[in-house]
Order: C-alpha cells, then structure tokens, then sequence
C-alpha cells in the first residue's frame, strides 16, 4: 500500500484545513487546535535499513528498530526504562526445581494473517531461533532448552537442561511468527499492532495500524521508515519536511540545525549501543594479553569521544553499560598512558610495533574512529591498514568466517555480557574462568548471586582487554515539534511506535 504525500512536481498544494479534515476522517477543530491525529502516518528517517526482514537470519540492528514490539511481539518485552514485562504471556509458573517453566497465553490473540495464536506458534518461534542454522545473537542463550511441549493451544512447558534465570528476559528476543508463515526474510505475520504493507529495498519501510489487534489501538495510523545511507541526508530530510522524525542522531554538530523549539524537539536517552575496536583474539599478536592492553593504553578514548559526540555520550571501560545490573566503573583499566604502552609493547615482543589490518564499517562514526585509532597508534610504531567494508560483507567476513585480525563496531544489545563467554563469538576470547562464571550467573537461585558473578565476569574481562570499549552512544531522537511520545532510550535499537502521537 501506497502512502501519498500531498506534493504535485515539487511544489506543496494548499488545502484548506476543513478538506483535510473529512480526507482523513477527523474533525476541523481537531486539526486547527493542533491535537493528535490518530490516523496519521508517521514519517520516520533512519541509517538502519534491514538486510532482510528475519531476526534469525542475519537482519541487523535496522529489523529490530521497526519490528520489535511493532510488527512482531513476544511473550515478554524489554521496555524502554530496562525492566522486562509480559507481553503475550497470561502466566508463568516455575517448578521447585528451576527446570520446568510454564506459560500460558492471552486468549484473543490473532496474527496479521488472521489465523489464532496458539502454544504450536510459540514453540515454532523459539525453535527457529535455537535452530541449526539460526543466525541469532541470542541462540547460546537459549541453549539449556531440552523440549517444548503445548499440551492445549494456551500453555507453553518448557524444559530445561539446567537453570536459566534469565528465560524470560531471552524470549523477549524471540518473535512469536505464526508456524504457517513459512520464510519470513520478505514478509511478515506476526500479532503486533501494525502490518507490514511494503518494503522497497533501498528506500522505505511501510507499516499500518493492524484493525484485529488484540490489545489497545496505536495512536497513530502507521509509519513509513526512510532510509538514509549518510547521517546528513537523513537531517536534510527532517529540515526540509521529508520526515517527521530521525531515531538516531549520528553527530552532536548536527544538533544545532535544530535550535529552533519552535520547530524541533531533541530528545537525549541512555542507549545501550557500545562503540569498541575488537581484536581477533585467535591471532597473533591479539593472543597476547599485554598485546592488547598496550593498544587500549594508546588510545585516548575521552579524546575520541569529543571529537565524535562532543559532551554527549558516556566513557566505558568494559562491554557493560551502566543500564545492566552488573555494571561497575572500569574506566581507570588500561586508561590512557602512551609510555606504559610502549613499554609494554615491548614487553611482549614487539619493542619496534607491527602492522594490522582493521576492518571498518562504512558508515557513521566508523571511518572517523578508524583514522583517530590509526594516528594514536601510530603514536606506539603500530602501523594500521584501514579496510573500508559494508555492513553486509562485515557479516560475511568478520561475524561468519572470523576472517580479520581487528575490527570496529557498535554493539546494542542490552546485557550482552554473555557473549564474552562464548568462545566461539566473533573475537574468538577465551577465558575459562569467564566462560564458568557466566555459565554460574545463569543457573543462580536469586538475581543477586548472577549480579555478583557476572560483576566479577566482568572485571576479569576488562584486566584481560579482551576488546578495547571506546564509549556508550548518547540515543539522540530529534523530531518535529507536534511529534511525542516516542522512546528516548531505545534500548536494542528498539524504536516502539504505538504511542505516538502526531498533530493534524
């Protein structure tokens, strides 16, 4: 379904507010006084557009901006303030033991398709996320699965191998798909609020307010996502009335375009999205732990995150934000010190530095973060190759085939300590006594034991600088002033459209 914008060769028609009114179904009134139009489209600009449309299959960070909570839903939610709530779950109950967990689910509930929600579809979603060939993130977590049964069409048992204190905050990454919809990469049926009416690769993503939704209507009629491939043209686009708003602001010099509260709103959350140099931890000279804490010496985070954010964003010292439970300060590990990195260069072998290859997304702030760690290393006689590569040969080169010896990339999932204790992830780090202490956390008895052990996790990864963490992105959303109530923290690159609300 086509969205038409009222435009004619370039130039804007003049419509009287009254014709606009019965066009869309609303009063005059409404519209002179500036209230919310509940059958407005939302006109969102964003970098992220999907590889594909399944979160199983390598989709990136662009499918869960627009589908999370929008077009798929789960049994539970991660909300925007960080807590986990029941979604699709009516009830949950576990055994004594901690192994058998069991859901029952919200009656009335139908997917885009029409056909009911049932346990079948539940048990299908997480099968397709644990399966063999699942490109999920979140496929360990679920690993201490051991069956699923639906014994009626409204209860979910779920077995497990060993504890899993985490369950339900894992299948809030689990998209519950209808078992009848078959290859999801282009199309969808979920049970959310809106529909997928189309999707033009390169351009636009188009979505509208589902009329069987089960639970309370949008407050909008639905959202045409644009995307953008550099961070100027999406602002352009907001300054010229192309969008109503951008969820992400990739650069603080751009804020000042809109100054004007009359006209634009900037909305500063906490994000979760982490920007980190990662080391192929399998290779030399990345094997070598003194190796790797001489290269974080050498780098001046607080100088590089000036110079990309100016006085937004966060300085981090591990892959732990301060939203995560198990967060401590770890900034003053490995914190800038050139002499101590030269020194202890050459402690490990290489007092005349060497050379390496770093991979670097083409977009936002990668190249410019790339050039900075190439001058301050070059500062310690380490000379860095600068390779250029987009998004999609990063999956295919640095995520599937481990094939680099370094990379950058932003990270924005929450609570993903976890997968510094698989040794199979990406970097390839292998900690022993990490990979034990995560796997303890999971299988405590109270949220203060996991706190306590994936806390000391996550010191020893910092002393072991298993990667280098530059900073914690500021999440800038910056819309035009009659548009509200959209999220501020985005956590997961999650952008939930139900309760916006846009002025006739």
């Amino acid at each position: 379904m086509a969205f038409a914008s009222l435009a004619v060769s370039g130039r804007r028609l003049s419509l009287s507010a009254g014709l606009v009114a019965l066009a869309l179904g609303v009063s005059p009134a409404a519209l002179l006084a500036g209230e919310a139009d509940p059958a407005a489209i939302l006109r969102i600009g964003s970098l992220y557009e999907p590889q594909n449309l399944d979160n199983t299959a390598g989709a990136g960070q662009g499918i869960n901006e627009a589908f999370n909570d929008n077009v798929y839903e789960a049994l539970y939610r991660l909300a925007d303030d960080g807590t986990v709530e029941p979604v699709l779950a009516a009830g949950h109950t576990v055994s004594a033991d901690g192994l058998t967990h069991t859901f029952t689910l919200k009656d009335g509930v139908k997917f885009h398709s029409g056909d009911p929600l049932t346990a079948r579809d539940v048990k299908y979603s997480i099968e397709r996320v644990i399966a063999e060939g699942s490109k999920s993130s979140r496929k360990k977590s679920l690993a201490p699965i051991a069956k699923i049964d639906t014994p009626d069409d409204r209860t979910v048992v779920i077995t497990l191998k060993s504890k899993s204190i985490s369950l339900p905050y894992n299948l809030s990454y689990v998209w519950v798909v209808n078992d009848a919809a078959g290859d999801i990469t282009g199309k969808e049926d979920g049970t959310g609020p809106y529909a997928l009416t189309g999707w033009k690769r390169g351009s636009t993503l188009s979505l509208k307010a589902f009329d069987g939704y089960w639970g309370a209507k949008p407050e909008n009629g639905g959202a045409v996502f644009t995307y953008f491939t550099e961070a100027a043209a999406l602002n352009n686009a907001l300054l010229t009335d192309a969008v109503d708003l951008i969820t992400s602001v990739q650069s603080p010099d751009a804020l000042s375009q809109f100054a004007d509260t009359s006209t634009f709103t900037i909305a500063e959350g906490k994000s979760t999205t982490k920007q980190l140099l990662a080391w192929n931890d399998r290779v030399a000279p990345f094997d070598n732990v003194k190796v790797r804490k001489a290269l974080a010496r050498a780098i001046d985070d607080k100088k590089l995150l000036e110079a990309i954010w100016g006085s937004r964003g966060t300085l981090i010292g591990s892959f732990v934000p301060p939203t995560d439970p198990w967060y401590v300060d770890l900034t003053g590990v490995d914190a800038y010190d050139p002499a101590s990195a030269k020194a202890l260069l050459a402690e490990a072998g290489y007092p005349n530095g060497f050379s390496f290859t770093l991979d670097t997304p083409n977009y936002d702030p990668h190249p410019i973060t790339a050039e900075f760690v190439k001058a301050e290393l070059a500062k310690i006689g380490v000379t860095v190759t600068i390779n250029i590569i987009t998004a999609n040969e990063w999956y295919e080169k640095i995520y599937q085939k481990h094939d680099f010896q370094a990379t950058l990339q932003e990270h924005v999932n929450h609570r993903d300590i976890v997968f510094y204790g698989n040794p199979d992830f990406y970097w390839g780090y292998d900690n022993p006594k990490v990979t034990g202490l995560i796997a303890e956390a999971e299988v405590s008895d109270t949220e203060a034991g996991q706190t306590e052990r994936l806390t000391e996790a996550n010191r020893i990864i910092a002393e072991d600088a298993a990667s280098d963490w530059f900073f914690l992105y500021p999440q800038l959303v910056v819309s035009k002033a009659g548009v509200s109530g959209y999220p501020v923290n985005g956590l997961n690159a999650q952008f939930f459209l139900r309760h916006i609300r846009k002025e006739g």
